[in-house]
């Protein structure tokens, strides 16, 4: 599939209200499409934006073409607990380790705290005799006996997927491997997912949790990607499929219905590889991601044209906005914050009479009131078309959205905001005002910005191992064989996906940390072999690493190093969009009543047209830019411009 050239690319992003599509011909011409998503069925959506494509010519039967694909799946997957009967399998004593989670209170004052269920009740959790301790000394072996018995009832009463997560399995692997050979004699229809492949990180509780979630959604995510690929097929689309992952990375079928649980925040880190890539064609390699779609709003951090990226999620909170009320999942993941509401989110009045806007919402099944489909609650997208555009002051993260940028070391005063979303340029202005931010990017096409981060983004696959030890005395020889088989592993991926080997970029970390402490800091790791004199070297970057993460340097005592990680990557695709011919006709398209809350209420607002405003171009607030797919609002401090590459940079200016 790989050889010759590649006649287009596709990128759609399937979310929880829309189904964003764009087409990158050859030759750089692009089309856009937007249609509701289908929940029942997701790819009925992705054929139904891609089938007037095929019918139009604009994909040829023909033709080879690649698909990248953002999705939803497998975070809906988790929040409905609709997945197979599944069982987890651990070492004696420890199945109650995903009920008791951590010691961490997320809300120290609510007695009626309501913890985050497991993903496995009780009844099929299983106390596996075995035991290996901590520096491999096999304490007890392998009950084989046991674990065949347990694999034939499990099979007669249903059970079609396990998770297999035995103590300190992260280092010594030999019995989670050898159970998945037993299982597979006495019931090889069942699922597997094994600790050691899945998350091989210290930690029982994440590390249990993320095995379970990972084989939980493996038969959802292997049947929805199938049944996608029979339905281009019918198209008579010849594309190669492509996931996105959480980390930003892409990988292939194959990959992502192995690690499925490395989907989870697929659609969003899309929008901050967006954001990334063509921020820094715009000149501007520090900002802020800002998404929000119909479900919800989302910020992220990009700091020297990369997203910041972080090794533990969490899904399916309790409480929507409260970290540790979920279940925690060890993988890579660009690092967001949910700010808000997204555009199809209901608000009502609470039982204190305050505005409450979500976490339901209007979907696209039957979507906002304003669409005409049978929807009758309020929704921000019914306020908007009222209001002209309303001061978005439902933001209840913009305070949280501080806190996390401090906690990353950024100062968000001096980066600007990026907007995307078809809902996000209507309420960047404001945002940006409660944010103290400079300006506003908001890029052609915003409406389905995720897709071109997409098209973006390189194959690539991360590797970790935890393997901890003081600094000074770690075993560098095991070190550097560790470091060894772990790209040896990430390169072999990528090339069974058709990266050439001499085109797989490697970067290596270690999370490391001052000793005792409870959270580490990752630290890049040099090219070349490690030995005892680079030692040093390797402290000193670790406190320049913290110094830069929390604004000074740590005590004097000795380091140690917990996970090693290695990023294999292959070559980032160009996504060089086509430059739309500026049309002759005007730009002004006259004004409606929009409201600013600066002016006293709704006052007569003019609107363009986006389409027809050239590079150069300057409009000042109070303003409505339209364009097909979503809207910029320019509040009255606004001053907006429009730059080379048909961006829209409104900078802020004192009134």
């Amino acid at each position: 599939m790989r050889e010759g050239a590649v006649a287009y690319r596709v990128g759609v992003d399937i979310g929880g209200t829309f189904t964003d599509l764009l087409l990158l011909g050859a030759d750089g011409g692009t089309v856009i499409g937007k249609t509701l998503s289908t929940p029942a069925d997701p790819s009925e959506a992705v054929e139904v934006g891609l089938r007037p494509l095929v019918e139009a010519g604009a994909i040829a039967r023909s033709a080879r073409g690649t698909l990248v694909h953002g999705t939803t799946l497998v975070t809906n997957a988790l929040i409905e607990r609709k997945g197979p009967l599944t069982a987890l399998l651990t070492t004696a004593g420890f199945r109650d380790a995903v009920e008791i989670g951590r010691e961490h209170r997320f809300d120290l004052y609510d007695l009626d705290l309501e913890a985050p269920r497991p993903l496995i009740p009780r009844y099929l959790r299983f106390d596996v005799p075995e035991r290996i301790a901590a520096d491999g000394t096999v304490l007890q072996p392998l009950d084989e006996a046991y674990v065949r018995r347990l694999a034939a009832e499990l099979r007669a009463k249903g059970v079609r997927a396990v998770a297999v997560c035995y103590l300190h399995g992260f280092r010594y692997p030999q019995h989670e491997r050898r159970t998945a050979e037993i299982f597979a004699e006495v019931a090889p229809e069942i699922r597997i997912s094994l600790g050691a492949e899945v998350a091989p990180e210290i930690r029982e509780y994440p590390r249990m949790s993320t095995t379970a979630a990972n084989v939980y959604v493996q038969e959802r995510v292997e049947t929805y990607l199938r049944g996608l690929l029979r339905r281009l097929e019918g198209l008579g689309a010849a594309c190669e499929v492509l996931v996105m992952l959480s980390s930003g990375g892409v990988a292939t079928v194959e990959t992502a219905t192995r690690f499925p649980v490395r989907l989870l925040e697929s659609g969003p880190a899309a929008g901050a590889l967006a954001a990334a890539y063509l921020g820094g064609r715009a000149g501007v390699a520090d900002l802020l991601s800002f998404d929000m779609g119909g479900t919800t709003a989302k910020l992220c951090a990009v700091v020297g044209g990369r997203p910041l990226k972080v090794h533990e999620f969490e899904v399916d909170r309790v409480y929507r906005f409260r970290r540790g009320s979920g279940l925690p999942v060890t993988i890579p993941v660009i690092d967001m914050i949910e700010i808000g509401a997204g555009g199809g989110s209901i608000a009502r009045a609470s039982a204190l009479g305050t505005l409450k806007v979500g976490p339901d919402s209007a979907g696209a099944e039957p979507g906002p009131a304003c669409y005409g489909r049978g929807g009758q609650e309020p929704t921000v997208t019914d306020a908007d078309l009222v209001l002209g555009y309303l001061n978005p002051d439902y933001f209840l993260g913009a305070n949280a959205a501080r806190a996390h940028l401090a906690e990353r070391g950024a100062d968000p005063r001096r980066m600007p905001l990026f907007a995307f979303g078809g809902a996000g340029p209507v309420h960047a202005y404001y945002l940006a005002t409660i944010l103290h931010l400079p300006a506003i990017i908001v890029p052609l096409g915003a409406g389905v910005g995720s897709t071109i981060g997409l098209l973006a983004a390189p194959l690539a696959f991360d590797v970790a191992r935890s393997a901890y030890g003081r600094l000074d005395q770690l075993d560098w020889a095991y070190v550097n064989a560790l470091l060894d088989e772990m790209v040896a592993e990430g390169r072999a991926l990528l090339t069974r996906s058709g990266v050439p080997a001499d085109a797989v970029a490697v970067e290596r970390t270690a999370e490391m940390r001052y000793v005792g402490q409870g959270h580490e800091v990752a630290v890049p790791l040099p090219a070349g072999r490690f030995d005892t004199r680079r030692v040093v070297a390797l402290a000193e970057a670790f406190r320049h690493a913290y110094t830069a993460r929390y604004g000074r340097p740590g005590p004097d005592v000795p380091l140690e190093v917990m996970t090693w990680r290695v990023t294999c990557s292959g070559p980032s695709p160009d996504v060089d969009l086509a430059v739309p011919r500026v049309p002759g006709g005007a730009a002004h398209r006259g004004q409606r009543l929009a409201y600013f809350p600066e002016a006293g209420g709704f006052v007569p607002t003019p609107v363009f047209d986006r389409y027809a405003l050239a590079p150069g171009a300057v409009v000042r607030g109070p303003a409505i830019v339209e364009e097909r797919q979503s809207t910029l609002v320019v509040g009255p401090r606004g001053r907006a411009r429009v730059d080379a590459r048909l961006n829209i940079v409104v900078e802020l200016v004192d009134a």
